[in-house]
């Protein structure tokens, strides 16, 4: 979704983990903040996530708008899982060269156990955050589901 918005909208997208993870064992770049930071100030970016705590305000104090993709587990996790049984069987390299083991699939850090024990967290944490007065400003348009976030998009 972010991605196809950048570029209907003709804005630069930025993915947070291609930023955050950029050297081998899944090393994050001790300069991740600043780069963020330095992306937010610009006139015009999309980011593909929530946001990793320390960039959070950052980038919802910068932005006008939060395209929420509010989907339940059962839309979630069979695209995850897809999404990691193929980079883990064809060894894709993602983020700093890094790639999805099998052995990463016994990990609490593996996308498949952090997206399920995490969805509940995250969607009271995006919850909160459209409640809060710091972030009044911001426009926040939530889909329940693919079908009306890209309906909403086709407009776009």
């Amino acid at each position: 979704m972010a991605q196809a918005l950048a570029g209907r909208l003709r804005l630069p997208f930025h993915e947070l983990d291609a930023l955050r993870f950029t050297g081998p064992d899944w090393a994050a770049d001790p300069d991740f903040a600043e780069r963020v930071a330095t992306i937010a100030a610009t006139p015009g970016w999309i980011f593909d996530s929530l946001g990793y705590p320390e960039v959070r305000d950052v980038l919802w104090t910068r932005a006008d708008t939060v395209v929420w993709l509010d989907y339940p587990r059962t839309v979630i996790m069979p695209r995850v899982l897809r999404r990691s049984v193929r980079r883990t069987l064809l060894r894709e390299r993602i983020f700093g060269g890094n790639v999805e083991t099998l052995s990463g699939w016994f990990s609490g850090d593996h996308p498949a156990w952090w997206a399920w024990s995490q969805h509940a967290a995250r969607r009271s944490e995006i919850e909160r955050r459209t409640r809060d007065p710091r972030f009044a400003p911001l426009q926040v348009l939530r889909f329940h589901s693919p079908r009306s976030a890209d309906r909403w998009l086709r407009t776009i």
